[in-house]
């Protein structure tokens, strides 16, 4: 449970800064504004009750991240100065505010807790934030509905912000059987243009991560990755990796398909364009029917919002594209904490591994790929260790330690074995 709220903390966090640490370039008065409405907005923070962030807390979140050279442990959260301190309200003060707020919902907040002061009902020093937390907490806030003011756009740049989804498929014949497909693609928002798409046998997180790596590997890193709230697109692993990539992972609200409007008129294209003539003998023949496709037919239109074909549109601006780092698949491994025991070992997925001595006694983070769970590589301290090594219980037998504790081996010879004298 610690582990996953600290990476929800840290990759909120993220979330928060991602424009002042990233690729984009922003004027002091663009920074100056972008602050102000970040401290002036209500966010939904991991693990705690507040709503507002100050200035104070985005500097120390920024300068954590650059001194660390853009880790994204460095925005784990620290121990609380004040934890297992007793709150302001008691427990019998609470239920008496919040019965007060459910038989008085239109009265202002303000007056609600002047009046809750004057019959002594709460501590004199009580502050409004304190109030506005409890009943935000409670839902308790006035809810009534409000007209949305929702407006068209598209990003600036090549790769400023990628759409994904998953669209249900035709079926295919797999090993004699008829298996549902679903195609996962991601769309540049500016351009139009697939940056990837597969039709695979399953949506889940495996699945699109395979397609994620695939689309980052062809079309470089994009600044912000707008998805659903499926189970796949709220897996830690995928908040991690697009953390880890100084990607911004951005959900879109539950009920309000508005937003990805870009990603489901190119599905409507694909039902009405290319699902009526495809091959449907297998996923290899629908994948290169799909592939070709999109190379001949999709790309090669001009799209009619923005005049032009998508692939000379999103040729255009190559200069900005951040290029996939060499060790990309490494931001997609599996991190685990692990504890080093005092006999030098860890166990991982059922497998006993040695890490160096300066390990013993600490918690320490343990990235894998699921496909090579023996090949982990641990870190402690923001420093890579090397990679772990398995356990071989029989070399371990004949190793043994000066007085210096350095390790010697001695070597295995016939005439070491003295037993087997009640045979002779």
């Amino acid at each position: 449970m610690t582990e996953n709220k600290d990476k929800a903390i840290a990759v909120f966090r993220f979330g928060v800064i991602h424009e002042f640490v990233g690729a984009t370039h922003l004027t002091k008065n663009e920074k100056r504004r972008l602050l102000r409405e970040k401290c002036e907005r209500k966010w939904v923070i991991p693990y705690s009750s507040r709503t507002r962030i100050s200035e104070n807390s985005i500097y120390r979140w920024i300068r954590r991240y650059q001194k660390s050279g853009g880790r994204i442990e460095s925005l784990y959260p620290g121990k609380r100065g004040d934890q297992g301190k007793p709150r302001k309200l008691d427990d019998e003060t609470v239920n008496i505010v919040l019965a007060t707020r459910r038989s008085q919902m239109a009265t202002p907040v303000p007056m609600l807790l002047e009046s809750l002061k004057r019959q002594a009902l709460v501590p004199a020093s009580t502050g409004l934030s304190t109030i506005y937390r409890l009943f935000h907490r409670h839902d308790l806030m006035d809810q009534s509905p409000k007209p949305e003011d929702r407006r068209k756009f598209e990003a600036e740049l090549v790769n400023d912000i990628w759409q994904s989804d998953v669209m249900h498929g035709p079926k295919v014949t797999v090993n004699q059987r008829l298996r549902k497909t679903y195609l996962i693609a991601f769309i540049d928002d500016h351009s139009r243009l697939i940056v990837f798409g597969r039709f695979y046998l399953s949506e889940n997180l495996a699945s699109f991560m395979d397609a994620f790596e695939k689309a980052l590997s062809k079309r470089g890193l994009p600044r912000k990755l707008y998805v659903d709230n499926g189970s796949a697109y709220r897996s830690h692993g995928l908040e991690f990796t697009c953390a880890s990539l100084a990607i911004a992972l951005i959900h879109a609200r539950p009920y309000k398909p508005q937003g990805k409007g870009k990603i489901e008129r190119f599905f409507k294209t694909v039902r009405s364009g290319f699902l009526p003539g495809a091959g449907l003998s297998s996923l290899e023949q629908l994948n290169q029917s799909f592939t070709q496709w999109l190379d001949t037919g999709y790309h090669q239109r001009i799209h009619s919002a923005t005049g032009m074909t998508p692939f000379d549109r999103f040729s255009q601006n190559l200069a900005c594209i951040r290029k996939a780092p060499r060790n990309l698949k490494d931001h997609f491994r599996t991190a685990v904490y692990r504890t080093v025991a005092k006999d030098r070992t860890v166990t991982l997925n059922g497998n006993l591994f040695e890490a160096p001595v300066a390990l013993i006694g600490k918690r320490v983070l343990i990235l894998y790929h699921e496909s090579e769970p023996k090949a982990a590589e641990v870190f402690w301290g923001q420093t890579s260790h090397g990679m772990l090594v398995p356990v071989n219980l029989h070399v371990n037998c004949r190793v043994k330690r000066d007085k210096n504790i350095n390790p010697q081996l001695e070597p295995g010879t016939e005439s070491d074995y003295q037993g087997g004298g009640l045979w002779k």
